[in-house]
């Protein structure tokens, strides 16, 4: 069976993986960029914006394993977008651009359902009200026997582990405190003892912690 992945799930070393105030203009709310630019210089952030060069150290090197034998994606409503409760309209189309960079059917999980978006480059996003074993489900099938990656944010990464439903999780541990936000770990008590954790820490006080499933 295919595996549930998570990567570059970024996390402060108090735990939060985004700040509070989160906004259209602030996405990640006070945290503001802090949390991803360790991301943003590599090889792997530059193609991802179709660019050319970027740095190929270690960031690189394990940040470049996100993309390679994914089939489909999930994600929560919030990744998607700042907007809450019922869809005013279609416009939103996520932060992302013509072209985003997932090249695979996008599972948004809401509440809302709207119709199925289109976009270039392979990727079409699903609204979906469902459980995350139904999301699941639904993503497998589309994924066609590739992995399923679970995008984020917080409370969905927590929920799918919450639920025993990840295989492998890349957390990269970010070397700032930033004391109030969204943490990932709440309620997750024990759960080191379901994985086989390694960790390293690269020339700019990045920590990446790796657990899968035995």
């Amino acid at each position: 069976m295919s595996r549930v992945r998570v990567h570059n799930f970024s996390v402060s070393v108090d735990g939060f993986a985004t700040g509070e105030g989160q906004s259209p203009d602030a996405p990640f709310g006070h945290a503001g960029t802090r949390l991803h630019e360790w991301f943003f210089p590599t090889r792997t952030f530059q193609r991802m914006l179709g660019k050319p060069g970027g740095s190929t150290g270690a960031d690189d090197a394990i940040a470049s394993t996100w993309e390679a034998g994914i089939g489909a994606e999930i994600m929560g409503r919030n990744k998607f977008g700042p907007l809450r409760g019922p869809w005013e309209n279609d416009d939103w189309k996520g932060w992302w651009g013509p072209n985003p960079p997932f090249h695979t059917p996008v599972f948004v999980l809401t509440h809302h359902p709207r119709p199925s978006v289109e976009m270039e480059g392979g990727t079409t996003f699903h609204f979906i009200d469902a459980t995350p074993q139904e999301v699941l489900r639904q993503a497998r099938e589309a994924a066609g026997g590739l992995d399923v990656r679970i995008g984020g944010g917080p409370s969905t990464v927590r929920e799918f582990l919450a639920e025993d439903l990840v295989d492998h999780l890349h957390v990269a541990v970010v070397p700032i405190v930033l004391g109030r936000g969204e943490r990932l770990w709440d309620g997750l008590e024990g759960l080191e003892k379901r994985f086989r954790a390694e960790s390293v820490t690269t020339p700019g006080g990045v920590t990446h912690m790796t657990f899968t499933r035995p």
